[in-house]
């Protein structure tokens, strides 16, 4: 189920739920809706980051993802006041930062705060999923940079001879698949680790993941049309070897 149609859904319980108390209303907003909208920031961040990234030197694209950490950096001089007494775990202002319709005039107003449905919304609980999102981005744009124009597995003295003969979007989708599913090191493992590991053992290039994966979510019919593939091509060999 895409991330999108989760928070649809949650909304629509949310703006129809009366909570039993402030506390219980300031729970939801402060630690476990931020946490949701963080993984649709995050991963709408990678791909506008991927599919905006250089096909030039390296030097290049390493200014383009510290650009991005600059961008994190702005947000939180921006945001300096709110960053602290989030990072610091301080409470004493939750009841007007996480309860809705307690919005502060005093306060710094969020000039993003028109777009969202009151009822579903608080005065803080998006800038708490946009630290969230960064947090976890900041993890992945140092990993690629430390990565830029070499692999660390390219180290190791074993050298695969495997190669992916099928387009690459075939494996992107196939990987994303089995990532989604848990299955590589019981979902701990973020999805840039794993296409390096594939790009090692498969000798194949897949810098464009991100953008390939949104070309593959805005398909229009089938979007999973390799997996199809693999099903019935699996299933035609079983029922020629049972005839």
């Amino acid at each position: 189920m895409e991330i999108d149609e989760i928070i649809r859904q949650v909304k629509a319980m949310i703006t129809e739920h009366l909570f039993e108390d402030m506390a219980q209303e300031i729970y939801f907003f402060k630690e476990m809706k931020p946490k949701l909208i963080a993984k649709f920031i995050y991963y709408s961040k990678i791909l506008d980051l991927e599919s905006t990234k250089p096909t030039a030197n390296q030097k290049t694209i390493k200014k383009h993802y510290e650009t991005a950490l600059m961008d994190m950096k702005y947000f939180y001089g921006q945001n300096l006041e709110f960053y602290n007494y989030y990072r610091r775990k301080a409470t004493y202002l939750d009841h007007k930062y996480f309860v809705r319709h307690q919005y502060d005039l005093k306060a710094k107003f969020q000039t993003n705060l028109h777009n969202f449905d009151e009822n579903f919304t608080t005065a803080n609980d998006d800038l708490v999923a946009r630290i969230i999102a960064n947090d976890l981005l900041e993890k992945y744009i140092l990993f690629e940079i430390e990565n830029i124009g070499t692999n660390k597995e390219k180290n190791c003295d074993c050298t695969s001879k495997l190669e992916w003969s099928s387009p690459k979007v075939n494996l992107i989708e196939l990987i994303y698949a089995l990532h989604q599913a848990k299955y590589f090191n019981n979902g701990n493992i973020e999805l840039n680790e794993i296409i390096r590991h594939s790009e090692k053992f498969l000798n194949i290039d897949l810098s464009s993941f991100y953008k390939t994966l949104g070309e593959i979510k805005g398909r229009k019919i089938n979007r999973t049309k390799f997996l199809h593939f693999l099903n019935n091509s699996l299933d035609a060999y079983f029922i020629e070897k049972d005839a």
